[in-house]
């Protein structure tokens, strides 16, 4: 079995063939430019390493890890567009660098190349793969509708919360996962089972997002922190806090919240403050680790030999200590 480093390698090499220097440049830049600002390309590489699991031929999928790598990009360059983010992976967005409509004209020509990928090689399962990227594709865009309508509710459940990360970034990581074991030839059974393994796995990344967005570093985790803060985004961190708080830190949570001009840092520090008295970070990580321990419960039943696993165990258990 070929470990994560080995399968991100495979992908960047392949990647780095792919031609997409093309007319007009204006287009193609932008295209060009979030590909080349790197991370960690888990989604493709998931692909890969669900193939391999099942094929130990993870090549076979690399033109749908390519896929799945634009969608993410796609779907990245628009939502920093409605989030107004500044950064991505340490730099500019792109919007910021080159600008707004050339982001959305540059991501959907992303998004029909990765359907031309998608089929690429992949005879009698392309009827298979189509219906589950457009189910995915779906969904995302559901979870992204939804995280939009949480900025103006004053309440929004941990239950609501957790189904919109499922649907805005977990299914697609499930999606990569089921999709690498249908290339793979995995059946039915043990590819949805993979699925669920990297859905779970997805929401867990996602809480691990956010608790790093409030308390990472700013430098490892490339991304401006306090971001969810600013924005008044709701997170499980913010729900939590609003649950848990006494009347007196509620109404300071409030105030913050409901504040239409305010000094950043300062309304950072303030929540941060309130965060760290009512213990939010060791919450979030509980919430993360259930999700983890049940990914890996759902994999002990995969019909595969124990070797077979092992880098997806790794992988997992990395996720639990990333700092970026």
């Amino acid at each position: 079995m070929k470990t994560i480093s080995e399968l991100q390698g495979i992908f960047n090499r392949y990647l780095s063939n792919q031609f997409f220097e093309k007319q007009p440049k204006e287009l193609y830049e932008p295209f060009q430019y979030i590909l080349s600002l790197g991370g960690k390309r888990m989604r493709p590489t998931m692909v890969l390493l669900g193939c391999e699991m099942f094929s130990h031929d993870a090549e076979k999928a690399l033109p749908q890890a390519m896929a799945v790598e634009l969608f993410h990009n796609f779907s990245l360059m628009h939502d920093d567009i409605m989030d107004n983010a500044p950064k991505r992976r340490g730099q500019p967005t792109v919007h910021e660098k080159f600008n707004t409509n050339s982001a959305i004209l540059a991501g959907d020509s992303m998004l029909v190349y990765a359907y031309e990928y998608l089929i690429k090689n992949s005879g009698a399962s392309v009827e298979k793969l189509i219906e589950l990227f457009n189910k995915t594709a779906i969904e995302v865009c559901e979870g992204q509708q939804w995280d939009m309508n949480f900025e103006n509710q004053n309440t929004v459940s941990v239950t609501q919360y957790l189904k919109m990360i499922e649907l805005k970034t977990a299914v697609l990581l499930g999606c990569a996962m089921k999709m690498g074991a249908i290339v793979g030839e995995a059946n039915e059974e043990d590819a949805q089972r993979l699925y669920e393994v990297g859905r779970k796995l997805g929401i867990a990344f996602q809480l691990q997002d956010d608790i790093l967005d409030s308390f990472g570093d700013e430098k490892k985790f490339g991304k401006q922190t306090g971001g969810d803060i600013i924005q008044n985004k709701k997170t499980l961190l913010l729900i939590e806090a609003m649950e848990k708080a006494n009347p007196e830190q509620r109404i300071q949570l409030t105030n913050w919240l409901e504040k239409k001009s305010f000094d950043q840092k300062e309304k950072v520090k303030a929540i941060m403050d309130l965060y760290y008295e009512l213990n939010i970070r060791n919450i979030a990580e509980s919430e993360m680790l259930k999700y983890y321990e049940d990914a890996m419960q759902t994999l002990d039943e995969i019909d595969i030999p124990e070797m077979s696993k092992t880098g997806l165990r790794n992988f997992a258990q990395q996720l639990l200590v990333r700092e970026s």
